[in-house]
């Protein structure tokens, strides 16, 4: 069975940091690219960031680049999100995925229940 498991949401004021984690079975993280996802409310779901699951490939959604960073750790089965100077609009509830290495919701088959992130100005 497949599973992501979120952690690390939480409230914070802008300018802040938090760091989330997603935590995989063995099967799902040996095969697929990692990716975070957002989705604030009245939007659509977006990419954050992705990892490929074979090399050190990384891509980010414009809006985060230079303040968010995505790493994986393989033996923990786990990839995490930095997120640094939090802004407001980067309020929404974060998704761990397990995918294709694109920006597509649609191409993410497995998908973690979610954490909120709230940033207050």
């Amino acid at each position: 069975q497949v599973e992501l498991i979120e952690s690390g949401g939480g409230s914070v004021q802008a300018g802040a940091s938090l760091s989330l984690s997603c935590a995989a079975s063995r099967r799902t993280f040996g095969s697929y690219s990692m990716g975070w996802f957002r989705q604030a409310p009245g939007k659509e779901r977006e990419l954050v960031a992705v990892h490929s699951w074979f090399d050190s490939r990384t891509n980010y959604g414009d809006s985060v680049k230079g303040r968010f960073t995505i790493s994986r750790d393989n033996a923990k089965n786990t990839v995490y999100l930095q997120m640094n100077n939090l802004k407001p609009e980067d309020a929404a509830v974060y998704y761990c995925a397990a995918g294709a290495m694109t920006s597509w919701p649609s191409d993410y088959p497995y998908w973690g229940q979610g954490t909120q992130v709230s940033v207050s100005s």
